[in-house]
């Protein structure tokens, strides 16, 4: 790869970095904790491409200068010596010269898409995908860990804390309680989740919590439609067979707008 390749291809990746790190979209992919880390890393490509531009630009320019620093000798020798030195310009006239490698471009087209045009989030297709759900880590299988709810009408929990109590509470703090949570719809079979992804570190180790929507009411929602819902867990129904699905009777359910960050941690 030509060396002009290399330095584009620093500053194009430096910059996406720094993009997607400033608007938000990093968390896409990662969790917010990593922000500092996208952003140090865009600025050190892009002050390395920078660098590497700079030195080539004054490289070529003492080059420039010394080519016509020799000309200037020649029009100042004699006869023999510009022979010599046109003969010697032929000798190298067509070896010198390298051959641009347009192969190498085609790398710049998937920086260009990921600083133009950021992949979406994760969605219903990976929760379909995916061969198990989140289990309740062994930790919470005492009673004690789980603190009764706070006092209100609504209480508005993360659904992966809403599916580890459903499976794990055994003094059944959600029962009878209103809980309200957010999430996307999935569609699977003849069911309607809404769920939410989980993820340790980036996208890539993304594990889903799913809920099942009783009676019907999200039903007309296509897949990937973010829901606020309000309503109850059905007491015992989280367990390993359905893969802590617990289900859920909304009482209200809004359409809302997909949030920035849709990933819980």
């Amino acid at each position: 790869m030509r060396r002009e390749t290399q330095n584009v291809l620093l500053i194009l990746l430096g910059g996406a970095l720094v993009k997607i790190a400033v608007n938000g979209d990093y968390l896409r992919y990662v969790k917010p904790a990593q922000q500092p880390w996208i952003i140090t890393g865009g600025v050190v490509m892009l002050v390395l491409g920078a660098v590497a531009i700079l030195r080539d630009l004054l490289a070529a320019r003492a080059v420039a200068k010394a080519a016509a620093l020799e000309a200037d000798q020649a029009d100042h020798s004699g006869p023999e010596d510009f022979d010599h030195a046109e003969h010697a310009g032929h000798a190298d006239d067509g070896h010198g010269h390298a051959h641009p490698a347009r192969s190498a471009w085609l790398l710049v087209v998937p920086v260009l898409a990921v600083f133009l045009v950021a992949p979406p989030a994760l969605g219903a297709d990976s929760v379909t995908r995916s061969a198990a759900r989140i289990s309740p880590s062994a930790a919470t299988t005492s009673a004690a860990a789980f603190p009764p709810l706070p006092a209100g009408k609504v209480v508005d929990l993360a659904m992966n804390e809403v599916v580890t109590r459903a499976g794990w509470d055994a003094n059944g703090t959600m029962n009878g309680r209103t809980i309200g949570m957010s999430g996307f719809v999935v569609h699977e079979g003849a069911s309607t989740l809404l769920a939410r992804l989980v993820i340790s570190c980036c996208a890539a180790d993304a594990a889903p919590v799913t809920v099942h929507l009783k009676g019907g009411a999200a039903d007309r929602f296509p897949s990937d439609t973010w829901l606020k819902v309000t309503g109850q867990v059905v007491p015992g129904t989280a367990n390993e067979d359905n893969g802590y699905t617990p289900d859920f009777v909304p009482t209200t359910v809004e359409r809302i707008t997909a949030p920035k960050d849709p990933y819980e941690y």
